[in-house]
């Protein structure tokens, strides 16, 4: 059904420019089976080992150059074309810089050893797999309220790598646990999740309704995490009493200048009306200062001395151009018609409760951003409810899938094979579970 639906023509609005609505065309058909294609390669990295950024580029590529040819043959003139194609370029840039930055501290952090203690010190206390997967989840679940799901997710995830070293199994759950952990705290928080920010930004709901979803979020991460549970395995990671591993200097002061970031992120948001990215690159500006301190004034000789533009380089590029090539061949195909088509259809025929539950299935699939933004830019006459659903629904619908959200596709990157497609398909039937008791605990609380 939502393939012929990609299929008919149509015509729509989204950011300010017009689509082309040539759907139905023999090219438009065309660049939504390149997609098609695209995306198989990436849920297929386990077994080919290309890296996942590798196809959707190519994509990306493909569809814009038909997208050019069609905006040609309709006789749309070339400024109007760029315009499209510079708002997927703002979109992108924006996405790339904050990601850069937090990645770029947390191989700092790394470097410093602070997940290196933490993970000797969850050691030591003689945790076992089971409340450790606990204890990271609930981490996990209300950092991604004040950070971004994304970061929470990388953050802790170091830590889970570093405490599961030796077993597969448990860094392979344990991340799936992270994903869903930190969509679901994203989901009540406007800082927590982009598509949470789009629709406070729209002004269809205020700071504090987001909160209404606090305990359908919560819901939606126990569901799966109690039966995920049962399957961590029940032992203790390997431990030879070992001393413990001792921060380097600065490590406590980079925590704190990580935090602070975050907050100037928000406050360049919230006072000032500028990108969050924005913030975050003035937080990596005074990395920079300290890491020249660092340097100069704490360098011991046989031992490298602290260098941030090696924690640059260190960042997780296949995630950082995978986004690129998700934004273009997702904005692409926008452009041609087919994702405001796609909203346009379901709303009209399948009522706005139901398209909002179908919502957070598509994001499992194209990314919740382009999916929210075709939402948002249908001008739809919903009530509080309604929004709040698919808030909530877009949220932590990626977690269906581990290519549905940025947190999946980062922690695949960082996983080492460990965490992968075909690791997280295993327990999308428990997230499923999660996804629909979230959606009626939503229903029981604010319906």
């Amino acid at each position: 059904m939502l393939l012929s639906l990609l299929l008919l023509p149509g015509m729509a609005m989204a950011g300010g420019f017009e689509s082309l609505g040539l759907t139905g065309t023999e090219r438009g058909i065309y660049t939504v089976l390149i997609f098609i294609i695209a995306y198989g390669f990436v849920m297929t990295e386990e077994f080919t080992h290309l890296r996942k950024s590798k196809p959707v580029i190519l994509a990306a590529g493909i569809i814009w150059a038909n997208a050019a040819v069609l905006a040609s043959q309709a006789g749309v003139s070339v400024e109007d074309m760029h315009e499209a194609f510079e708002y997927n370029l703002k979109e992108y840039a924006e996405l790339m810089l904050f990601l850069l930055v937090a990645m770029t501290y947390i191989n700092s952090m790394a470097e410093r050893n602070v997940f290196e203690a933490l993970r000797s010190w969850l050691v030591r206390r003689q945790f076992g797999y089971r409340k450790l997967f606990l204890i990271t989840g609930i981490i996990t679940f209300f950092l991604s309220a004040v950070a971004d799901n994304l970061t929470a997710a990388l953050l802790v995830g170091a830590v889970v790598m570093a405490v599961g070293a030796d077993n597969p199994k448990f860094v392979s759950i344990g991340f799936v646990n992270l994903v869903v952990a930190a969509n679901a705290g994203g989901a009540f928080c406007p800082f927590g999740d982009i598509t949470t920010l789009m629709v406070w930004q729209a002004e269809y709901a205020e700071f504090f309704d987001f909160f209404k979803l606090f305990i359908p979020s919560a819901v939606n991460y126990a569901v799966p995490a109690a039966v995920m549970y049962f399957a961590v395995p029940d032992e203790q990671p390997k431990v030879s009493s070992e001393a413990a591993v001792q921060l380097k200097p600065g490590a406590i002061v980079i925590c704190v200048m990580f935090l602070l970031t975050i907050v100037t992120a928000v406050s360049f948001k919230q006072a000032l009306h500028l990108p969050p990215f924005m913030g975050m690159m003035v937080g990596l500006s005074a990395l920079m200062f300290y890491g020249y301190r660092l340097k100069t004034y704490y360098s011991i000789e046989g031992e490298e001395s602290f260098d941030i533009f090696n924690k640059v380089r260190h960042a997780e590029w296949d995630t950082l151009l995978f986004f690129f090539g998700v934004v273009f061949a997702v904005g692409g195909l926008g452009y041609i018609g087919y994702l405001e088509l796609l909203s346009g259809a379901m709303y009209d025929g399948l009522g706005a409760t139901t398209a909002n539950i179908l919502v957070g299935v598509i994001s499992a699939i194209v990314d919740n951003i382009p999916v929210m933004f075709a939402v948002l830019n249908m001008n739809l006459d919903m009530d509080l409810y309604q929004w709040l659903l698919v808030t909530l629904t877009a949220g932590v619908g990626g977690s269906l899938l581990s290519v549905g959200s940025a947190a999946g596709v980062a922690l695949m990157g960082q996983s080492d094979h460990k965490y992968t497609f075909f690791s997280h398909l295993k327990w999308t039937p428990a997230i499923a579970g999660g996804y629909v008791a979230s959606i009626v605990a939503h229903y029981l609380i604010n319906g």
